[in-house]
């Protein structure tokens, strides 16, 4: 047999290859959708406030943020349980009109009510729109190229930090906040009338499309209790809302063990099984990354940084999220599975080294004294970049064919899913541990000890799960 009978011509592995000719309309489509979601979030939180002095609803301002989250939640399910026969392209159609119409609700609404209306469907919108990048990874790029988009949606999600609030900015400032939202309108027409032509029509290859609703059910109003649980002040409010919602997700493990009706892929409900550990793994890193919120009111509080300088350095966690993800797109196999390792143990590490870079009252005039603490920012984010990809290609590459929709929309579920318990879980740290009775500089001391000590244990969680995590196969 000749050894030239079944050579054949290797794609290009680089990142770079997912903008060559054949791959960058799917690129931009996906990586559009992903854009809208991660820089609409932090766009209305810089323009909240305005939108409030305009319109009022002081009263529903933190349901701005709530009704997002658990709708894209929702949209990112839905991805999994369209009707039977309803092909991806169809969902991006629907899903990418579904955010323009919330966009432009938003900018039309003449009270809150409307406002958050527009929000929901946003958020559901937005939802599926995350949730089909992950979907679409196994039909436009070739195997090769998984771990590159991977790579790709995560540096989106780390420009948007800065993008976002500095767009908002912009917005705020001159009053027009109604613009931030009216500008989206069109863009999100062309994306769902290129999507003929940019994106490819796949079959419908999912073996079980009956919804769970139960489920669903479950899971939205654990979402929707932890979110609420992140805006309430009294601590042992908080504390109980946060239970209930552990309950709920619980409730809804054990429903989904058991039922022949699904909404995660086969497994995920089993800890003794490996894709159970990858979402597990992915869950503890995005809540330990979430108690980065309050870094912020620490610089201000405690070492005397300006407002506008403590929210560009925080974006260093998403700058180093970014950064690791772009140096470690190349690795595979062993390699790969180190990288995921060495992340949890970095991400850990560095969270815990800020209990005594920030819980101190050091004015932080000069590089010197600044520099230990923006270094343990920037590598929380490095150790969940570099590890991510891997845990995303991971989990696409061992679930079943028939579930691989369901496993792609349970990445972006499970990522908000952590960022919301994390949100929840810091702000109970925090307050419980003085941030607001006595507060001030006292508090803030107590808050930064407690928060960044008791926020590092979900990374020892972590850390025992990704060493359970095998390499792939050569």
């Amino acid at each position: 047999m000749s050894g030239m009978e079944n050579t054949a011509p290797t794609p290009p592995s680089s990142v770079f290859a997912l903008f060559s000719p054949k791959c960058l309309p799917a690129t931009l489509m996906l990586g559009g959708g992903v854009t809208l979601y991660a820089v609409e979030a932090y766009i209305t939180a810089t323009i909240a406030p305005s939108i409030v002095r305009d319109i009022g609803g002081l009263e529903l301002f933190s349901w701005m943020t709530t009704l997002f989250v658990a709708a894209g939640v929702l949209g990112s399910i839905t991805v999994a349980t369209r009707p039977k026969g309803m092909g991806l392209r169809a969902v991006y159609v629907a899903a990418a009109l579904t955010f323009g119409a919330g966009s432009l609700i938003c900018a039309v609404a003449p009270m809150m009510p409307v406002l958050l209306v527009g929000r929901a469907a946003q958020g559901y919108g937005a939802g599926m729109l995350s949730g089909l990048a992950y979907a679409f990874i196994r039909f436009v790029y070739p195997e090769v190229l998984w771990r590159k988009a991977s790579t790709l949606y995560a540096a989106i999600w780390g420009v948007a930090t800065v993008l976002g609030p500095t767009l908002g900015g912009l917005f705020a400032a001159g009053g027009a906040w109604r613009e931030a939202f009216l500008i989206l309108v069109p863009l999100t027409v062309i994306m769902a009338f290129s999507t003929r032509w940019l994106l490819p029509d796949v079959a419908d290859d999912r073996a079980d499309t009956r919804t769970p609703l139960i489920q669903i059910a479950l899971l939205l109003a654990a979402v929707l209790v932890v979110n609420i649980a992140s805006t309430v002040e009294h601590g042992s409010y908080t504390a109980l809302l946060i239970a209930a919602s552990i309950v709920l997700v619980a409730i809804m493990v054990a429903i989904e063990r058991k039922s022949d009706t699904r909404l995660l892929p086969y497994g995920a409900a089993m800890l003794g099984n490996p894709i159970s550990r990858l979402y597990l793994t992915m869950f503890a890193a995005m809540m330990v990354l979430t108690s980065d919120i309050y870094i912020p009111y620490f610089l201000q509080t405690l070492h005397g940084v300006t407002p506008l300088v403590s929210g560009y350095l925080v974006a260093l966690v998403a700058l180093g999220w970014t950064i690791a993800a772009f140096f470690s797109a190349s690795l595979s196999g062993r390699q790969a599975a180190i990288a995921i390792v060495a992340g949890c143990i970095l991400e850990t590490a560095a969270t815990a080294s800020l209990i005594p870079f920030l819980a101190t009252t050091t004015p932080f005039d000069g590089v010197a004294r600044l520099a230990p603490a923006v270094t343990a920012m920037f590598l929380m984010g490095f150790g969940v970049g570099l590890g991510w990809a891997h845990l995303v290609t991971k989990l696409i590459g061992i679930t079943r064919r028939t579930e691989q929709d369901k496993a792609s929309a349970a990445i972006s579920m499970t990522q908000s899913l952590g960022g919301a318990f994390g949100a929840a879980l810091a702000g109970v740290i925090a307050n419980g541990a003085g941030l607001t009775h006595p507060g001030g500089i006292a508090g803030g001391l107590s808050a930064a000890t407690w928060l960044y000590a008791l926020m590092a244990v979900p990374g020892l969680v972590a850390i025992a799960l990704s060493f359970t995590i095998r390499p792939a196969s050569a």
